[in-house]
């Protein structure tokens, strides 16, 4: 089995080559890919810029549950964990996924309005489901950090 320390060691890792990529997608790939796509299909340029903040909106959400998984490992490695501020920090991320699920249903419902095909109605629903699932599976774990957290304050108060 996995020890702690090094589970905490590789998601690290991980974390830190997911904000490099988001970082190089949200300042080169998606403004650029917009742009081309605004030049092949001048039809449907006035979208770029909406497209283009909606995207980087989402990306910086991603990167906000970046940091407050970051700071989580770090109060797991002091052992702070079942702590006010561990708290705190799931809340954070309980907000950011919020901020991008409130975006999605907008863009879902812009989209079911105007779309012609449902495979993309389709596609959009499974990515509201998605980050609905995450969202709430997020909530049950702050209850349970939560009552955790309230049970040690109790168990230290005794000893």
């Amino acid at each position: 089995m996995i020890s702690e320390r090094w589970a905490v060691t590789a998601l690290r890792v991980f974390l830190v080559a997911l904000f490099g990529i988001l970082v190089m997608l949200e300042t080169f790939s998606i403004p650029g890919q917009y742009a081309h796509m605004a030049q092949q299909n001048p039809d449907e340029a006035h979208l770029r810029w909406p497209s283009t903040i909606v995207s980087i909106f989402w990306i910086v959400c991603v990167q906000v549950v970046i940091v407050a998984t970051w700071k989580l490992l770090t109060l797991v490695r002091k052992d702070l964990i079942f702590t006010e501020g561990a708290i705190r920090w799931v809340n954070v991320m309980v907000w950011a996924i919020a901020a991008a699920w409130a975006v999605l249903v907008g863009v879902f419902i812009w989209v079911g309005v105007n779309a012609d095909d449902p495979g993309v109605i389709v596609l959009f629903f499974l990515f509201t489901s998605a980050v609905s699932v995450v969202g709430l599976v997020l909530v049950v774990m702050r209850a349970l950090l939560k009552r955790a957290t309230e049970l040690r304050a109790d168990m230290e108060s005794v000893i």
